[in-house]
């Protein structure tokens, strides 16, 4: 299995033997441009994730859309790896190209429980994306009039 493939099913003592030969592998992308952080989070390997972190991973690494692991999370909704993704310091704010944050994904999804973990750590409920669009406004638009509630 490569790299890659390790990370997306957990195998940590791979990784570590892996990354132990090669530290520069925690800052590399796949060929899809995501890197290692972001498939550990979004495939939710928080042990590995964690384990990334510690080797030096950027927490606010952007895949070729511009998401970050904690965007992919909020989408995906493990609360868990959004917690320790926030206590490692992953910016609550930042933005894709597309000028979505994290709080915009919750509410897109249908995610309360990482809206109010995010909003706890200070996400801008008044951000918009380049549509013109709050949170509350994406999850409006999808019938989600609580979780729009929410983050108003």
């Amino acid at each position: 299995m490569n790299f890659y493939d390790l990370i997306r099913s957990g195998e940590l003592e791979d990784i570590k033997e892996m990354v132990q030969d090669d530290p520069d592998l925690v800052h590399t992308k796949d060929p899809k441009g995501f890197p290692p952080l972001i498939l550990a989070s979004y495939t939710d390997q928080i042990e590995v994730a964690e384990y990334l972190l510690d080797q030096g991973a950027a927490i606010d690494d952007q895949d070729a859309a511009g998401n970050t692991a904690l965007m992919g999370v909020c989408f995906k909704g493990n609360t868990e790896i959004a917690q320790m993704l926030i206590d490692r310091g992953a910016d609550v704010n930042k933005r894709n190209f597309s000028n979505a944050t994290a709080l915009i994904f919750a509410a897109t999804f249908g995610q309360p429980e990482i809206a109010k973990l995010l909003l706890e750590n200070g996400a801008d409920k008044s951000a918009k994306d380049n549509e013109g669009n709050t949170a509350a406004d994406q999850a409006r638009a999808r019938g989600l009039d609580d979780v729009a509630e929410l983050v108003s």
